[in-house]
């Protein structure tokens, strides 16, 4: 039967779910003609009764649209999409999976679930013949899911390289703005709201590699969930790293990649430093960016903010708008799971990449000639070499950035210099995009 609107059901109402409240009231007239019918916000759900009511009236909403049941949107025959944005894998996988089987169409922001069960989920969309959309849950307003699924499907896509948690990217970018260090960045992000009180998920990376793991399965039609991905955070990362970065022509960033070769696919999250001259090199702060490379569509670049009230509600009602569309053009199912193959994923120690070390050794001759006699036998050539300073105990700190080498024989180097007398420390040890990462 036709029908003369489209009911949502909204789960959650934190930030986001406020957000996404009011661009449908306030952009509904807009929205209903470009849907060629109205769409109606029916049902609220949240267990925070008090709070949640508080806030529907202030954007205009009766506060008889309340429920704390979510089964009052799932047993609901005249509600058609359900949204949801209570985020973690439990219980909203359970919720999503009952939705599914009773045929409504999922939206979701949901990284968390969408990058460890994506896959069961959009199977059992299609046997169901609903969508599960779920554009906001990787780089907030950035449209890089549809993109990649719609707009590029003509592509072999080659490599993805983005800058995808806006934490760290703030952190960062104000370490290498105004010299302070890793601690008192975070404890500015965090009074600014940009970091959790627990920042480990953004830090660590484990944010970042959900969102590779959603890319990388779709750019390559290959299901990787984030257990797969490499992940290295930027807690080790000291002022001196960003001057000694900014010296050398880079600037350091969190990214995440996700590239395919004959050998399998790559997919890491980590610090590197990048080119200044690269367009990843100044998106800052909050901001995220995806570079795609692929044939025929060569390199591009997609850039916004990632998270907040807004650029996220942006990406929600977007998937709301196109569920709307499909119901209201009996075409649902369109486009279903892409992950139809089964490809090897390589492990970190196949990576290719060029390295930075800094390490303080005893200052006297010598030195450097043992520490180069162990990357030669590891196959690891020398690019760049800085005695950065000398130190009033008799040691300097060292400097030194590598051509491109395999990460298994740059370990093994590492693991052998450090048993070096002559070496006290090493400082860190960061990957330098070269190459091999397609930035020139």
């Amino acid at each position: 039967m036709a029908k003369d609107k489209v009911k949502v059901g909204l789960l959650g109402f934190g930030t986001i779910g406020g957000g996404v409240a009011k661009v449908l009231l306030q952009n509904k007239d807009l929205i209903a003609s470009r849907c060629s019918m109205p769409v109606e916000l029916a049902l609220v759900v949240d267990l925070a009764k008090e709070a949640t009511v508080a806030k529907m009236e202030s954007i205009g909403l009766p506060q008889n649209m309340y429920s704390s049941s979510v089964n009052d949107i799932i047993d609901n025959d005249d509600i058609d999409i359900m949204v949801e944005l209570i985020g973690g894998v439990h219980p909203a996988l359970e919720f999503i999976t009952d939705a599914l089987k009773k045929g409504k169409t999922v939206v979701t922001a949901n990284k968390d679930l969408i990058a460890s069960h994506g896959g069961e989920l959009l199977q059992l969309a299609s046997e169901h013949n609903t969508d599960l959309h779920f554009e906001a849950s990787v780089a907030g307003g950035i449209p890089i899911i549809h993109t990649l699924k719609e707009s590029l499907a003509a592509n072999q896509i080659q490599e993805i390289m983005g800058i995808l948690n806006g934490t760290t990217n703030y952190i960062l970018t104000q370490m290498a703005e105004k010299g302070l260090d890793f601690s008192v960045c975070l404890q500015e992000a965090q009074k600014l709201g940009y970091a959790e009180a627990n920042p480990t998920n953004d830090v660590e990376g484990f944010d970042a590699a959900r969102k590779v793991a959603i890319l990388a399965s779709i750019a390559f039609n290959s299901r990787i969930t984030d257990d797969q991905v490499y992940v290295e955070g930027i807690t080790k990362i000291s002022d001196r790293d960003i001057m000694y970065a900014k010296e050398l022509g880079y600037v350091l960033k969190t990214v995440g990649i996700a590239k395919e070769s004959e050998s399998g696919i790559e997919a890491r999250v980590h610090p590197m430093m990048i080119p200044t001259d690269h367009p990843l090199s100044s998106v800052n702060d909050v901001y995220n960016a995806v570079f795609v490379e692929g044939f025929p569509i060569g390199k591009t670049m997609f850039y916004g903010k990632g998270a907040g009230e807004f650029p996220t509600a942006s990406a929600v009602v977007g998937d709301i708008i196109m569920a709307t569309r499909d119901i209201h053009s009996n075409t649902r199912a369109r486009i279903g799971c892409t992950c139809f193959e089964h490809k090897r994923i390589k492990p970190i120690g196949e990576a290719v990449c060029k390295y930075y070390i800094r390490l303080t050794v005893t200052d006297k001759p010598g030195v450097l000639a043992q520490i180069t006699k162990i990357l030669g036998e590891q196959e690891v050539s020398i690019a760049t070499v800085l005695q950065a300073c000398t130190f009033a105990d008799g040691r300097a700190e060292l400097v030194l950035v590598t051509h491109q080498v395999a990460e298994a024989h740059m370990r093994k180097a590492i693991d052998e210099i450090k048993a070096l007398q002559c070496v006290s420390e090493i400082g860190n040890v960061i990957r330098v995009a070269g190459e091999n990462d397609n930035l020139k």
